[in-house]
């Protein structure tokens, strides 16, 4: 069991995150890291094809086979795939349904647990304009959305350092509304950012920077102001960020198909790895 103690509910609502280290162990983050392979080797395939690479690399490392295919390439080359991926790989599902996860996610939010549509693989690879994330806040993109709180799991797959970008947080900016923000324009990916008066008033000068190791997860409010900076390594920093919601807020159906994760009250209804993969939300029986 993965629940959270009070100390550490506390600290989260007092600060707007909270670090779990070590959350999952190498059994827990193999299907995800499974599904981040196929997706790399599909990419390896393609751009073989295409005639810009001329080795898919497929005995290279993990953490640096993805940097290496594309070392020499453009970033518009690298952006032509997303600067975050969102595929239906089954070993996505099994990561999200993990239950340490959810546990952490039911200490905070109660056992009616919705997996929300928004998740992402983050791939930030060296020297690629998309390594940078602008301070924002998640709620940015779903400022209308009725739903709070929106609890994002950020669990890195390799060790996330100052070199390769690890998050920075402002602590207990959770407590602001959602603020003025804008497309940035120097990544060439249109990441939203926080308008310039706002970051003032917050002082940047105060971020703190969160290394973890892989397998940690980072817990932190969807109006929690954060960034990331650029990967200045030679391997990627491979991560996934994932968001939960208690199941009477707005499932945000105009950004894909979430799912019950968990349900003490319907446990019949929660969704399968069957259900996921056709974008059912619930169990079968209970989409007719």
């Amino acid at each position: 069991m993965a629940h959270l103690s009070n100390e550490q509910i506390t600290a989260y609502e007092r600060d707007g995150f909270l670090v779990l280290p070590d959350l999952l162990d190498e059994a827990a983050m193999r299907p995800a890291r499974q599904a981040l392979t196929a997706k790399v080797d599909q990419i390896a395939e393609e751009l073989l094809a295409a005639g810009k690479i001329d080795d898919a690399l497929a005995s290279a490392p993990f953490p640096t086979r993805l940097a290496r295919l594309f070392d020499g390439l453009t970033a518009e080359d690298f952006l032509a795939y997303g600067r975050s991926w969102r595929d239906r790989i089954p070993g996505y599902y099994t990561l999200m349904s993990t239950p340490a996860i959810l546990d952490a996610v039911e200490s905070l939010i109660g056992p009616e647990i919705f997996a929300n549509p928004v998740y992402n693989v983050r791939p930030k690879v060296p020297r690629i304009a998309a390594g940078a994330v602008p301070w924002h806040q998640d709620k940015s993109y779903w400022p209308d959305a009725n739903s709070n709180p929106v609890i994002t799991v950020w669990i890195p797959f390799v060790d996330a350092t100052l070199a390769n970008g690890c998050l920075h947080v402002l602590p207990r900016t959770q407590r602001t509304r959602v603020m003025g923000f804008h497309h940035d324009t120097y990544t060439g990916t249109g990441f939203l950012e926080l308008d310039e008066e706002h970051l003032r008033g917050l002082g940047t000068d105060r971020a703190i920077a969160l290394p973890v190791p892989a397998g940690s997860a980072i817990l932190f409010n969807d109006r929690l102001v954060h960034s990331s900076t650029p990967n200045n390594s030679d391997h990627v920093r491979w991560s996934v960020d994932l968001r939960y919601q208690p199941t009477d807020q707005d499932p945000m159906p105009g950004h894909g198909a979430g799912f019950l994760a968990r349900s003490n009250a319907h446990p019949e209804r929660v969704a399968t790895l069957a259900d996921w993969l056709a974008e059912r939300t619930e169990a079968a029986a209970w989409n007719r």
